[in-house]
């Protein structure tokens, strides 16, 4: 009966570490509210593509808003990569605001950008969306992949739900996301999945680094 004591003990052992990985979950909580409770609580999170390249405008208009908003008092939080994340990273930091990395740790991803104050490191996506909504007033989402769409569809849900206090969400670039809000406005509205006005009331559509500003500088309270 050797392989049937086997296949005991490896049960075992499967149940022991899943009970275990509660505590790993524990730790890294609490390891990043720790690290993140210095923050003055006026901080806006950006996202988008981890993909995009300094030469490209869009890399340029992250680093843009992120400068004019930490002139308007904000600190910026990122995922702390590549593209995007850094171009923000970068704008927070030159014009001498919070800048804030939660950096996710991934097989085929690069490392933290150079341009991040305060960097925390997580294993667990859940918990780092937890940091990215408890320290931010407001998130700008950029054009990006589905990571991107992942941050604004749970942001979008915690806010229709009520599970967080009124959040501004505001899409920057209307022509890259006008094919999603058609699709929210007509296939799931009619469906009777969502209603317009939901769409309408949590989700801002911006085409310039100004209008960003200006935009959240009239809707959120230092």
């Amino acid at each position: 009966m050797p392989e049937v004591r086997q296949t005991i003990l490896d049960d075992m052992t499967s149940v022991t570490s899943e009970s275990w990985r509660t505590f790993r979950i524990m730790a890294e909580m609490v390891e990043a509210l720790d690290k993140l409770n210095h923050l003055s609580m006026n901080c806006i999170s950006i996202f988008g593509s981890a993909r995009a390249t300094p030469d490209t405008q869009v890399y340029k208009d992250a680093e843009r808003i992120a400068s004019l908003l930490v002139q308007k008092g904000f600190g910026i939080i990122t995922g702390g990569g590549p593209g995007i994340m850094e171009a923000a990273n970068k704008g927070a930091s030159e014009a001498g605001g919070e800048s804030v990395g939660l950096h996710i740790e991934l097989p085929h991803e690069q490392g933290c950008n150079a341009y991040v104050k305060t960097r925390c490191n997580f294993n667990y996506f859940f918990i780092r969306k937890l940091m990215f909504v408890k320290y931010a007033m407001a998130y700008v989402v950029m054009p990006g992949g589905m990571g991107t769409i992942d941050e604004l569809s749970e942001a979008f849900v915690l806010a229709q739900t009520g599970r967080i206090r009124p959040f501004p969400i505001t899409l920057y670039d209307g022509q890259y996301w006008g094919g999603l809000l058609d699709w929210l406005r007509g296939s799931m509205t009619e469906g009777g999945y969502i209603r317009a006005e939901e769409v309408d009331r949590l989700l801002t559509v911006c085409d310039t680094p100004e209008e960003v500003v200006d935009h959240l500088c009239k809707i959120v309270i230092l």
